[in-house]
């Protein structure tokens, strides 16, 4: 029998098989290519949701580790070796599988890095690069650490653009699908679209069981009360500084991790991936779906990439995540779920209140007389 903390997770899953069987039998499968790519993006928003919301750290460079698991792993996989197939170095590493063939587009073969190698390799970097910025980035606070994770995010980008081994501007094509088990691979085949979708959403209720138990442990506790103050759990005991550091990097795995497999199952990466754009919109669905509620992150960041990804914005894409994310702030600033209409009506239309009239030097307010004991008051009035 599932633990209760878990039980939201199989009712997820439900959900995701009935989506396709209600998109099957409506004839329009094809929804489920916007999906399976909203729920990459939606793996990414859930560490960026735990470190916001639990670790209360801010990073409006969260999509630089996206980029960063989706370009190592596209130029790995994507690397052709075939010219030093015979060199002794290149030839050992095909021995044991850490290279591979795959075929190429107008024919032949070329030796490339097998796709689960390109995977660890991206997990590895995004985990380096973001332990090596986070012990002087986390030491920062409130705008500051948001300005410092913005120039982690604009140097990412700059450096997608400008390289020309990453494509530049184009970014890089002809990613290969990336092989699971059982035949099942991560690609942008039609016939793959249905074990694709699957893949995506046991991926993200794996890292939302993962997550739960997190949050439920002593070290989500140790969070929360980082989160609340951060100095009394310091005075505690709590080692705020390694904490904060842990949980930085696992949400710069997550999201490399979700950058990979979306490179894979496109295909292609641009660096649009790495703008800070995209992580504004991070930010945006984490505090649209409430700090510190994963599940109100899901739902947010799976409707409102959908509905993205699916063009129903248009040109005002970006607009409309503003204004999301102003309207928020106005009318549930603890995020969606935990909304009150009429509370919120009620809190814009009050009036501030009018602020009291200062009281003039070596007088009192009425009805504030001294109370028996206290420091100040006068000799007479004091308790016997």
């Amino acid at each position: 029998m599932p633990k209760p903390r878990h039980l939201p997770v199989a009712i997820f899953l439900s959900a995701a098989v009935a989506a396709h069987l209600v998109a099957a039998q409506a004839g329009k499968v094809f929804l489920l290519t916007q999906l399976t790519m909203s729920a990459y993006y939606t793996l990414a928003v859930l560490g960026l949701s735990l470190l916001m919301g639990y670790a209360g750290q801010i990073s409006l460079g969260h999509a630089g580790f996206f980029a960063v698991g989706g370009y190592t792993s596209a130029a790995l996989s994507t690397l052709d070796l075939s010219a030093h197939r015979t060199a002794g170095a290149v030839a050992a590493l095909a021995k044991v599988g850490v290279l591979t063939l795959r075929p190429q587009l107008f024919g032949g073969e070329a030796l490339g890095v097998h796709p689960w190698v390109a995977l660890l390799c991206a997990v590895a970097l995004s985990a380096a690069l973001a332990f090596v910025l986070g012990i002087p980035v986390l030491r920062l606070k409130g705008h500051y650490l948001a300005m410092a994770t913005l120039g982690v995010g604009t140097i990412v980008f700059a450096v997608a653009l400008g390289t020309p081994w990453l494509g530049a501007a184009d970014g890089i094509t002809g990613v290969p699908p990336f092989p699971l088990v059982a035949g099942v691979q991560v690609g942008g085949s039609s016939a793959g679209r249905v074990a694709n979708y699957y893949v995506a959403f046991g991926l993200l209720a794996a890292a939302m069981v993962l997550l739960a138990n997190l949050v439920q442990s002593r070290a989500g506790r140790a969070l929360r009360a980082i989160h609340g103050a951060e100095d009394a759990a310091n005075a505690m005991g709590v080692d705020t500084a390694a904490l904060k550091l842990r949980t930085f990097v696992l949400s710069a795995v997550l999201a490399a991790v979700a950058g990979a497999f979306l490179t894979h199952l496109n295909a292609a990466i641009g660096p649009s991936e790495a703008s800070i754009m995209k992580s504004v919109k991070y930010v945006a669905i984490v505090a649209v779906g409430g700090m510190g509620s994963l599940w109100g992150a899901l739902a947010t960041s799976l409707t409102l990439s959908f509905l993205s990804l699916r063009g129903y914005f248009g040109e005002l894409d970006d607009a409309v995540f503003g204004l999301v994310l102003v309207t928020a702030m106005l009318f549930a600033p603890r995020g969606i779920l935990a909304l009150r209409p009429q509370a919120a009506l009620a809190r814009l239309r009050r009036s501030p209140a009018p602020e009291p009239e200062p009281i003039p030097p070596h007088e009192e307010a009425p009805g504030d007389e001294p109370a028996a004991g206290l420091v100040g008051a006068r000799p007479s009035e004091e308790a016997p």
